[in-house]
């Protein structure tokens, strides 16, 4: 198996690489050799196994079903009847990626692309509320059935919320659920009725792209709401008095304490929605009426970790890979929670993954699994704190160190000793602007001789709504627009500004998608002397705006002469 300092496996291809190895069909070195090309090129570690001809495909998932003690089969559309098709959803064939291919009276037999996962059977049990048996079949033609006897579409959410009024409130009539035992909400969490109605509220965020899902709580209503494009949006609420079996199940998904409702906790939940890997990071929160539950969407089939796909110009883009190839220093990414920040360290991680080097991250949560990297989460409750784990880092022999962020004096401190004995360190920090940056370090207590010595740039962001495509229109701007972007009306000419009207395709709010805004200061002799001098962020952004930087509205303003989105949106998020 693969040491310390080389690519990390994950779960499934380990199992494949130990089944290989015990069959004598590959030698480590060739597995190897697999692995680096698969993580090189991107390709999954199958395909790169059977583009070498190490394997066939058959081959290998007849060994994976031996392993797992069942099946390979070859899937026949001719031999799915109506009534294979009818005994689950679409919604549960394509969370799951799975597609029936046998029944009788007790078990039905499910085909799966994903067999190594040990939670499917006892998920699909209560999903489906029958027993299920799982056997291995070609992803290739799971693909194709799925499209065949599943395409996308289904009914509204207010279809399933009437649904699941009427199954579960006739099984549970009379029932008091803030009363029962942990062994009674369990079993209610576990309910059909429950399960189906969470499993398409989390499908249909995905499907909407939205970053957050909220479960509400209040006297006399249990509100859902999603957050897309940064702005809630209510879904139909379901009846109050499902909100605790309904928080409960979220619970039991992301293995939190069942009983325990005095204190917050986290979890998380690991899916598969139409073939894609969703991670969602939940967190529950006691309030006057209940468990309020907020799930963050981690979708990484929608999320492009590559400097050159965030938005930002090619020559900030340039600008920024020059600043973090060098061998040693501070390089920050600041900006509000939900301005992307993390997205863009972890694609500037991402563009320094080598294998000659060595890489460190300490996250609050780990957001996505890198491979290559060795990725550390906060766990305060036992003292694995960002300072904590900076300190062992160091005694890693690291090349270059990301900490998710940079919170008190502490952290500060490590991360520039980690710079100053040779070590580049990516980090976050909460300001509004990049040149506040240099305040915010002071007022930590770092020395200005220290930030001046270490910290390399500064790039501030910011996630704005587009115009949406659909309903977009020209207009002619007014003179408050045009002044707060210091701009004269002969400056523009005849070019005009772009609105959304509000239409389906943005929920009427004229917007859809976001695109990223950025300033990037670069430490330069004659900033480090005003670090030195501590002096004000005005004059240290003053002298930065006069070496070229573009300051976040600029960047905006840009993006509004492009037609991408509106002077109104980024006026609201920026400032002159």
């Amino acid at each position: 198996m693969p040491n310390e300092n080389s690519i990390e496996i994950s779960p499934n291809v380990s199992m494949i690489w130990q089944i290989l190895l015990r069959k004598k069909i590959a030698t480590e070195d060739q597995l190897e050799e697999v692995l680096e090309e698969s993580h090189n090129n991107g390709q999954p570690f199958e395909t790169v196994l059977y583009n070498y001809e190490i394997i066939t495909e058959d081959k290998l998932l007849s060994l994976i079903a031996d392993e797992l003690g069942t099946e390979f089969i070859e899937i026949h559309p001719g031999a799915i009847t109506d009534d294979l098709v009818k005994s689950i959803t679409g919604d549960t064939a394509r969370t799951y990626n799975i597609i029936p291919v046998a029944e009788d009276e007790d078990t039905i037999t499910l085909a799966t692309d994903n067999p190594f996962d040990t939670k499917l059977i006892d998920e699909l049990h209560f999903v489906i509320n029958k027993d299920c048996r799982i056997v291995v079949a070609r992803p290739r033609e799971i693909n194709e059935a799925l499209d065949t006897f599943y395409p996308e579409h289904g009914g509204t959410v207010s279809d399933v919320i009437q649904e699941l009024v009427t199954e579960h409130d006739a099984a549970n009539k009379g029932k008091d659920f803030s009363k029962m035992t942990e062994e009674e909400l369990l079993k209610a969490a576990n309910d059909t009725p429950i399960v189906k109605f969470v499993n398409v509220i989390l499908q249909q965020a995905i499907k909407d792209k939205a970053s957050d899902i909220h479960f509400e709580p209040f006297q006399d209503e249990f509100r859902i709401r999603y957050r897309i494009d940064g702005a809630l949006y209510e879904m139909t609420p379901p009846p109050k008095h499902l909100s605790i079996p309904v928080i409960s199940r979220i619970k039991v998904m992301s293995s939190m304490n069942l009983s325990e409702r005095r204190i917050p906790q986290d979890g998380r939940i690991e899916l598969h929605v139409n073939k894609n890997p969703v991670d969602l990071r939940v967190s529950s929160l006691p309030t006057r009426y209940g468990e309020s539950v907020v799930l963050r969407v981690l979708d990484r089939s929608v999320v492009n970790l590559d400097l050159d796909s965030l938005g930002m110009q090619k020559d900030m883009v340039a600008t920024v890979r020059k600043m973090i190839s060098r061998p040693n220093g501070i390089f920050l990414v600041t900006g509000p929670t939900g301005s992307g920040k993390t997205t863009t360290l972890y694609s500037g991680v991402k563009e320094l993954n080598k294998l000659e080097d060595k890489l460190l991250t300490v996250e609050d949560p780990v957001e996505y699994d890198l491979e290559g990297i060795m990725q550390v989460p906060v766990r305060e409750q036992v003292g694995m704190t960002f300072a904590n784990a900076l300190r062992a880092f160091l005694r890693q022999d690291p090349d270059r160190i990301m900490v998710g962020e940079i919170r008190d004096k502490e952290t500060a401190d490590i991360a520039v000793q980690a710079s100053l004995t040779g070590h580049l360190v990516l980090s976050t920090l909460h300001t509004n602007d990049a040149a506040g940056t240099v305040t915010r370090l002071i007022d930590m207590g770092i020395e200005p001789f220290l930030i001046s010595s270490t910290l390399i740039g500064v790039l501030a962001q910011r996630l704005i709504r587009r115009v949406c495509p659909v309903c977009k229109e020209p207009y002619t701007p007014d003179d408050t627009e045009l002044e707060a972007f210091g701009v004269t009306r002969e400056k523009i000419g005849d070019r005009q500004f772009w609105r959304g009207t509000g239409c389906d395709n943005c929920n009427g709010s004229g917007y859809r998608g976001r695109v990223g805004i950025f300033e990037l200061l670069g430490v330069s002799a004659e900033i480090q002397q005003l670090i030195n001098r501590r002096c004000p962020t005005q004059e240290i952004k003053e002298m930065a705006m006069k070496q070229g930087m573009e300051t976040l509205r600029q960047d905006g303003f840009k993006q509004v002469l492009a037609g991408v989105t509106s002077a109104k949106e980024v006026i609201q998020y920026t400032f002159g």
